[in-house]
């Protein structure tokens, strides 16, 4: 989850590895360093705290150097503190790793070096690598980093220099992903994703699990852990560029991504719809619908908003298809030996293209012989390239730690799905052509939503005065009130659970009085009633409602505190307007409380590790 970024070139460093840790810092924001080779030293600096800390660390004595690494962490072993920062050295302090990952048999490993007298300064499991790598040394940085290497159980993306070579840097993945830009005049650059490096180059080449990677002046050579064979690799283009990944004149990152949906559900749609035919065209899955069709069932699994995402998809796949689904934790999914069958479709979602929990599950169910699909956001991660066909959601990239665009990426992707396999034989060409005419006003719809930003603003006054809130919705907008409490509970501290409507009145109940905030998302389905029912339950015991509401719905109105109104669209479709008001109420209330919206504590955005 941790970002690191590295240089080899001609032009002055610190800059270079500055900003890279910046547009990186979403992935880990606890702590902060670089190291940078000089003739015959390395220069170190590392601060607890964000980069900004760093900056100021190194501002006024930062030397002139030309190779070296940088990271920004989230913590696993060890507490966000300067000492257990990255770079990590070995005894001589000749030798400096950045890490990303876990060192499952760090333990091990370490008592082993302390018996060889090897002295150790951090809590983490990083410090290790280093170690390692001093054991093997005998002049070749990269060979001791190869043999270092087979000793190590568990996942890593890393880059060491040492101050003997100073002219290298060698990177190895497995499990944590590492990409290398090709820049001009003999300039190399290697990070976490393509975000620290497009400002210099689009030209990218992706490192594969058990690769390493050996830059210099010369440019870079890779070959597997396992061999002394070079592997050739194409030189793949970057599918996005800088304006892509600034603020834009927003405060945030996080707003930008919410306004930024007209455009973005247009994008997941466009080329892909078949206004005569009623149906979509997804490319990626064209050579896999006959095995499809035959599903038994149909596995989506995923974590966090991408599971809510896939709550979603399992009423759509089901009511469009009239298929088998079921939704699984991906962090849960392989830990509990699943019975797959080569009938079996899984579709693992991500918005990354890198969770790890969601990489294993693809990767368990291709070991039992499943249809392993992937649907992800990232052209070139590990899911795109490893899953057996998939679908991108062309959201483009999301920095914000909270998820917003992507998810509404992810639910259209998912109709597309149904719409597309449902025209195979339950839904008719009238009702897909239906589905299509609405998924096409859905842009504009979304630009009416969005107009109340000055309301929901207001609104969430009153929500960041308490501490607690509940959100309920039915049927498709169940997980909506998953994802609305999620996005709560992210930005803004406040403890929100989510549940279907009716289960409130077996537990939750017993929380509802005069300071417990209350959401519904009652829109007007076939089963509208029981949520009227519901919110008449919440006020008979003093709670404060805030509903969302089609427009025009003046029986709501009169019941609740607070309404907002979403046009009206069809069932189908829904999610996409209702979760909107419930991600700008989130953002709002995160903002008034004084919360970093972007990076909210103890986050990452990619989760890298398990």
């Amino acid at each position: 989850m941790c970002g690191i970024v590295g240089y080899v070139g001609k032009k002055q460093i610190i800059p270079i590895l500055i900003n890279g840790l910046k547009r990186l810092e979403y992935r880990g924001y606890d702590s902060a360093g670089i190291a940078i080779t000089l003739n015959d030293s390395l220069w170190i600096r590392k601060t607890k705290g964000k980069i900004k800390e760093l900056e100021k660390e190194i501002s006024t004595e930062a030397p002139k150097g030309y190779v070296g690494i940088a990271h920004t962490r989230w913590a696993t072993h060890g507490t966000p503190t300067t000492i257990n920062a990255h770079p990590h050295t070995d005894c001589t302090g000749k030798i400096a790793v950045v890490h990303n990952g876990i060192i499952e048999n760090f333990s091990q490993l370490k008592q082993s070096l302390k018996e060889k007298k090897h002295k150790f300064t951090s809590e983490t499991d990083t410090e290790v690598l280093a170690h390692l790598i001093e054991m093997f040394y005998k002049g070749d940085i990269f060979k001791a980093v190869q043999d270092a290497l087979q000793l190590v159980e568990g996942t890593f993306g890393i880059l060491v220099v040492s101050s003997d070579e100073p002219g290298k840097i060698v990177a190895a993945r497995r499990g944590s992903p590492l990409v290398i830009g090709v820049g001009d005049e003999n300039e190399t650059f290697i990070a976490s994703d393509g975000t620290a490096i497009v400002e210099h180059t689009r030209n990218v080449i992706y490192l594969e699990d058990n690769e390493l990677a050996l830059i210099d002046e010369q440019g870079y050579k890779i070959q597997s852990l396992y061999s002394d064979d070079f592997i050739v690799k194409n030189v793949e283009k970057l599918p996005f560029d800088m304006a892509k990944i600034q603020k834009s004149g927003f405060p945030h990152f996080m707003l930008k991504e919410i306004y930024e949906q007209p455009q973005t559900v247009m994008d997941t749609m466009r080329g892909r719809l078949l206004t005569d035919e009623g149906t979509a065209k997804l490319g990626g899955l064209q050579n896999n619908w006959e095995r499809i069709k035959k599903s038994s069932r149909i596995i989506l699994t995923g974590c966090g908003t991408s599971w809510h995402a896939a709550l979603i998809g399992e009423y759509l796949i089901e009511q469009m298809c009239h298929i088998p689904v079921e939704v699984e934790y991906a962090s849960e999914f392989r830990y509990r030996d699943p019975v797959l069958k080569e009938t079996d479709t899984v579709i693992s979602i991500t918005q990354s293209g890198e969770t790890l929990d969601t990489l294993a599950a693809l990767r368990e169910a291709k070991r039992k012989g499943s249809l392993s699909l992937g649907l992800c956001n990232v052209v070139g991660s590990t899911i795109a390239r490893e899953s057996d066909a998939g679908v991108y959601t062309h959201a483009g990239p999301e920095i914000g730690v909270a998820s917003t665009k992507a998810f509404t990426s992810q639910v259209i992707s998912l109709l597309l799905f149904a719409l597309n396999l449902g025209r195979f034989g339950q839904l008719t060409a009238e009702e897909g052509i239906t589905v299509v005419n609405e998924l096409l006003k859905l842009p504009d719809k979304i630009k009416e939503v969005l107009a109340q930003n000055d309301k929901i603003k207001k609104i969430a006054e009153y929500f960041a005065e308490h501490s607690n809130t509940l959100y309920l919705g039915r049927g498709l907008n169940y997980p909506v009130a998953l994802e609305g409490a999620l996005k709560m509970k992210e930005i803004s501290y406040i403890h929100a659970e989510g549940y279907p409507a009716a289960e409130m009145k077996h537990g939750p109940i017993a929380l509802i009085d005069d300071n417990m905030p209350v959401v519904f998302i009652a829109v007007q389905d076939s089963i509208y009633e029981k949520v009227v029912n519901n919110i008449e339950e919440v006020r008979a015991r003093g709670g404060k409602v805030v509903a969302v509401v089609n427009k025009g719905d003046k029986r709501v109105a009169q019941k609740v505190d607070h309404v907002i109104e979403i046009p009206k669209t069809m069932h189908y479709l829904s999610p996409i307007l209702t979760v909107i008001p419930l991600q700008l109420l989130a953002y709002h209330t995160a903002v008034l409380k004084g919360c970093d919206v972007d990076q909210p504590r103890n986050l990452a955005k990619s989760v890298t590790v398990e």
